[in-house]
């Protein structure tokens, strides 16, 4: 088996991957190469248990505000808005008119530093796809927050894997095609390979709040903070209840062999089992990917398991181009961040409110956002306006709008009121027009109909 890595090994090397994330990806290889599933059955786990409320946190106690200065804020930054047409960064993407979603980080971070009077640390996960556009407009838009190289973690790359025989895709066509991203785990290597994790413990950052960059509403929340603090928890993850649109995503479950609790993806489900893992009344968390680190809690379990965590294997099939089915099969494994829960002993979970995993993932999670159904603090936060009482509209475009740049022109009709809209067809909305409970809007033909003003509500509007 080792020979078998030697040829990745190099290939990694090569890349400039840093020793640590190698090893990590070695890990990887292994557990898919020695042919063990990676399933994990209904029959080893229970559901998870010792899930606090964080209502039951104490928010009425003092918060510290010297916490802030022993915190650092990690957004993962890697990823680009290819699925919604974009060819540069997804944080690059604008909310409102002319703020886009580091313009919203920065103006947390800087809105902390200014009230606790500490030096909030930021840092972001860019990938070589995303590290020259975020440093760019960091630094001519924000100079503020400091040098922007200074905020800079590394992502590494793995390389995709052939299907046939497990060795590292050579693709002459398109180089850059044979590789993909390791998953969100990697911030474990690249944290501690990179010197990071070292040099933030010499400068007094006692704790980590890491988070995607696409959910804005992922803000250091000092009811949080305060309760990992006194906890002495190592790790911590934001889990909240699955509803039915969430019953294909991953659980946190218990493992009953040690009682720790780990998460389970879909991935990792047996055929056998899938109504269970579907069962949103008994498996009812879910990870948000947002988590809370104890760095010196991570440095010693690090060092225990020689630098590198052995965590489940996410074994993705797909094609070297991906935009090509025909293109060679291939292999990409990752890991996820939240799966290191396992790695830790006493981790806990706390489930927080909805409101706190916001993900943009379509374009029609951005209409949302860009809606009145949101409202933006002067400190960057964006949240649901208190009338919908956590509930975010449910927006639902056509194919048509699957593009960023196909939004241009539809406009942003009223959806504070809004349960669920649907939007088919070329359409245009004028200035006033308002969504009150379930409306559909149609178009069945080719030419570009406008919505008139007014208010729509429980219908269907026909073009």
């Amino acid at each position: 088996m080792q020979s078998d890595f030697d040829g990745i090994r190099a290939k990694m090397e090569n890349k400039g991957v840093i020793d640590l994330a190698i090893r990590s990806f070695q890990k990887s290889f292994e557990a898919v190469s020695s042919g063990v599933s990676a399933k994990i059955s209904e029959a080893q786990i229970s559901p998870a248990e010792g899930v606090l409320n964080y209502e039951e946190l104490d928010e009425k106690a003092q918060f510290d505000p010297e916490l802030l200065g022993q915190t650092v804020i990690i957004k993962l930054n890697g990823g680009l808005g290819t699925g919604m047409g974009l060819e540069k960064v997804k944080s690059l993407l604008e909310v409102r008119p002319g703020v886009n979603f580091l313009d919203l980080m920065a103006r947390q971070i800087l809105s902390l530093r200014a009230q606790s009077g500490k030096n909030v640390r930021f840092m972001l996960m860019n990938s070589q796809a995303t590290s020259d556009d975020t440093l760019d407009h960091l630094a001519k838009s924000v100079p503020e927050l400091g040098d922007a190289r200074e905020l800079e973690l590394m992502q590494n790359w793995a390389p995709k894997l052939c299907q046939s025989d497990l060795a590292p895709v050579n693709y002459p066509e398109n180089q850059e095609l044979e590789w993909c991203p390791p998953g969100h785990a990697d911030i474990y290597p690249s944290l501690a390979g990179s010197g990071w994790l070292d040099r933030l413990l010499v400068e007094g950052v006692k704790y980590a709040f890491v988070s995607n960059s696409d959910n804005l509403g992922a803000v250091l929340d000092s009811t949080l903070l305060s309760y990992f603090s006194s906890s002495g928890a190592p790790f911590m993850m934001e889990v909240t209840r699955r509803t039915n649109v969430d019953r294909k995503g991953g659980h946190l479950a218990k493992r009953d062999l040690d009682g720790r609790l780990i998460l389970r993806e879909v991935a990792q489900c047996a055929e056998e089992d899938l109504d269970q893992f579907q069962d949103i009344d008994k498996h009812q968390f879910f990870n948000t990917n947002n988590v809370w680190l104890n760095l010196d809690a991570l440095q010693d379990a690090l060092a225990a398991s020689d630098g590198v965590f052995s965590l489940p294997v996410i074994q993705n099939t797909k094609t070297v181009d991906p935009r090509d089915p025909e293109s060679m099969p291939v292999y990409q494994l990752e890991t996820a961040m939240g799966s290191a829960i396992e790695c830790f002993d006493g981790s806990v979970a706390v489930n927080v409110p909805r409101s706190r995993f916001a993900p943009v993932k379509s374009t029609g999670d951005l209409l949302a956002l860009r809606s009145d159904a949101y409202e933006l603090s002067e400190d960057g936060c964006i949240s649901l306006v208190s009338s919908r009482n956590g509930k975010p509209p449910v927006v639902k475009l056509s194919a048509d709008y699957r593009l960023v740049d196909a939004m241009g022109s539809l406009g942003v009709p009223s959806l504070i009121g809004a349960e669920e809209v649907t939007i088919s067809g070329p359409l245009s909305f004028a200035d006033t027009v308002e969504v009150i409970g379930e409306v559909e809007f149609k178009n069945e033909g080719e030419a570009t109909v406008q919505v008139p003003a007014g208010v729509y509500k429980n219908k269907i509007w026909h073009g």
